[in-house]
């Protein structure tokens, strides 16, 4: 049986939902942030030298990272599913998202989240001022500009195939949910994208992605 090692409020909510849209028998290992680091305990380390999540055991295999893992369980397990045919264009399309929500759309939302601790940080109170003016700086000059152009990017491409690797529903799909996720919950994907606030709904609506919330637990996108 496929073991997912799930940390609270993190990505390997996509794997969870990736495993209900096949069917797929899974357990659930579950661990907890620690309450002031936000960071992972120690026991993931036992799994896998990172100490991070997702993290899958299957049999013998022990794996990580997000598009890693469900590039595989779709080869493995989809039976054609989820992954559009081989030398479509919809294929060149579903390779490039499923890649590019971490290589090029979660940095920058992560950096965000950094610089967003920054303009609270836990130091003398005459430094504030400096430290919130670097952060204010960062992301008015590459942040906002950067994912600006991310967001405006995905949003052409749902509204030019209505899903990311075509019109329909795959893998990419679901590796790009966190991202924009994040990106709703941290005020930077609004009104001026439709097509990606829609993508939103029509996949909180699906019922794998429902029954993975009710197995992965209460989820908050600003954490990771």
């Amino acid at each position: 049986m496929i073991i997912v090692h799930h940390l609270n409020n993190s990505r390997s909510q996509r794997v969870l939902w990736l495993l209900e849209e096949l069917n797929l028998h899974y357990r659930v290992q579950h661990y907890q942030r620690d309450p002031v680091t936000l960071l992972a305990p120690p026991e993931l380390k036992a799994v896998h030298p990172l100490g991070k999540s997702p993290v899958i055991c299957d049999g013998e295999l022990t794996l990580a990272e997000s598009g890693a893992i469900i590039e595989y369980l779709v080869d493995s397990y989809g039976s054609g599913r989820l992954k559009p045919a081989a030398g479509t264009p919809e294929s060149h399309d579903y390779r490039f998202w499923l890649h590019h929500a971490e290589g090029s759309l979660m940095p920058p939302l992560v950096m965000s989240l950094v610089l967003s601790r920054l303009e609270q940080p836990p130091v003398p109170w005459w430094l504030r001022p400096l430290a919130r003016k670097l952060a204010a700086g960062v992301r008015g000059a590459y942040l906002q500009p950067l994912l600006t152009q991310l967001l405006a990017h995905a949003d052409r491409q749902l509204a030019r195939t209505g899903w990311f690797a075509g019109a329909a529903f795959s893998a990419a799909d679901i590796q790009m949910s966190f991202p924009l996720e994040a990106a709703r919950a941290r005020g930077v994907l609004n009104a001026e994208h439709p097509r990606a606030l829609d993508f939103l709904c029509r996949i909180h609506a699906r019922p794998a992605y429902r029954a993975a919330l009710e197995q992965g637990g209460p989820y908050a996108y600003g954490a990771d």
